[in-house]
């Protein structure tokens, strides 16, 4: 069987076709999963009921089987989700005043191993198929007030661009106007710093916002929390990050997690100034989530204001985020983690 929502509208036609069905009834069907938040066949009634058996023979429809959902006492909403082979992901619901953004992972586990995330530490399992994906996202816009679901980043458990071709189709079904028609410029990728990915993306036309976790300005210290930066060092990703600019004309964002006796200096501070000058790109920075299990914590807020207030002074473009959900753990692999030891 197929999951429906691994579908584009044009893929839903064809194989509508093939079975002896009007291709138009696509379109019916995207309606009632996308826009009326249908979660069985049966509820099609606007379909024939030939039609409706049909589907359920051939399809199936939101395969995620949520399993604990944390709330904290700033509206963040952080779910854990069960897949079709038992594996277990995560996907964050984070309302604000203008906007309801949504968190969704890519991969069950991740490779990467990155010193201030919880996604690795039990390992890597598999990719997410583009379906995953789009239930995901699916599943929080059903979630959110209103059923409304304005912004999407791809910053949940995996890297992004270590499963590229999924992650690339879920975004044109996310995207599309028949299904859940969030904007591209409203949907964020997140990576390591995997350059092949970053080239493959510039080539695809998509307007989506481009985040880079960066966290270190220098080899030595990016390689002890990212091992990722033996693979992709500084000087070349930042390089790639130009070339990405130059031919998008998109602005990239740096996330910058700051971390206590590891990068949140101001000699760590001039060094991050100095590799951005001249680029067309913002600084997010963020204190860190406190995690057990990693023995990190976040500097003082003292030592945060004076790193930012550094880079303002040197004009680099940076916003401070406001920490959301630390008391549901909402951090990427958290829930994840807490869960697999009960």
């Amino acid at each position: 069987m197929i999951n429906i929502c691994d579908l584009t509208l044009e893929e839903l036609k064809e194989l509508l076709r093939k079975r002896g069905q009007e291709a138009f009834h696509a379109q019916q069907v995207f309606s009632w999963i996308y826009k009326k938040a249908a979660t069985d066949f049966e509820m099609m009634s606007d379909l024939s009921s030939g039609l409706r058996k049909q589907l359920k023979e051939d399809f199936y429809l939101l395969s995620l089987k949520p399993v604990k959902l944390d709330k904290s006492l700033d509206g963040t909403e952080k779910s854990l989700l069960e897949l079709k082979d038992a594996s277990l992901i995560e996907t964050v619901l984070i309302p604000a005043e203008n906007r309801i953004t949504g968190c969704v992972s890519t991969q069950v586990g991740c490779k990467f191993n990155c010193g201030f995330c919880a996604s690795g530490v039990s390992g890597f399992k598999r990719n997410l198929a583009s379906g995953e994906i789009v239930e995901e996202a699916l599943y929080l816009k059903n979630r959110s007030q209103g059923g409304k679901l304005t912004h999407l980043v791809f910053m949940g458990m995996g890297e992004p661009l270590d499963n590229c071709e999924n992650v690339i189709k879920a975004i044109r079904i996310i995207n599309s106007p028949e299904a859940l028609r969030i904007g591209a410029r409203r949907i964020t990728i997140s990576t390591c710093g995997l350059i092949p990915g970053i080239k493959r993306l510039s080539d695809e036309g998509l307007q989506v916002e481009l985040s880079i976790s960066l966290h270190a300005a220098d080899d030595q210290t990016r390689s002890q929390i990212m091992p990722v930066n033996k693979k992709y060092p500084v000087k070349e990703l930042i390089k790639a990050c130009a070339e990405y600019i130059k031919k998008t004309n998109r602005q990239v964002t740096f996330e910058y997690i700051l971390i206590n006796g590891i990068n949140s200096d101001l000699r760590s501070a001039a060094r991050l100034s100095d590799i951005l000058n001249g680029l067309n790109c913002k600084v997010n920075l963020i204190p860190s989530n406190p995690i057990k299990e990693l023995g990190m914590e976040p500097p003082s807020k003292l030592a945060i204001l004076l790193f930012r207030d550094y880079l303002l002074k040197q004009g680099v473009n940076v916003t401070l985020r406001k920490p959301r959900g630390r008391d549901i753990e909402a951090a990427c692999g958290q829930l994840r983690l807490r869960y697999g030891k009960k």
